[in-house]
């Protein structure tokens, strides 16, 4: 990523940090610690790069399909 990269909120300088990915989905709540990002000095929004997005979509993915058979085994 270029360094004169800018913040789609707020246009603060981006750089590179670790962040947590949180998501609440379909019954669950997913929290994913030290992903590597683009984070904002200013507003602190993260952005990730494709191949961080891509293996979160997996863990997603994973997630979406197990989760009703936890909720059968709950019931």
């Amino acid at each position: 990523m270029p360094d004169e990269m800018k913040c789609l909120h707020c246009q603060g300088e981006l750089h590179r940090d670790k962040t947590a990915y949180t998501i609440n989905r379909n019954g669950y709540h997913l929290i994913i610690d030290n992903v590597s990002a683009w984070v904002c000095s200013q507003c602190g929004e993260p952005l990730f790069d494709e191949k961080q997005v891509d293996a979160i979509q997996k863990i997603i993915r994973k997630m979406d399909a197990d989760v009703p058979l936890v909720a059968q085994v709950a019931a």
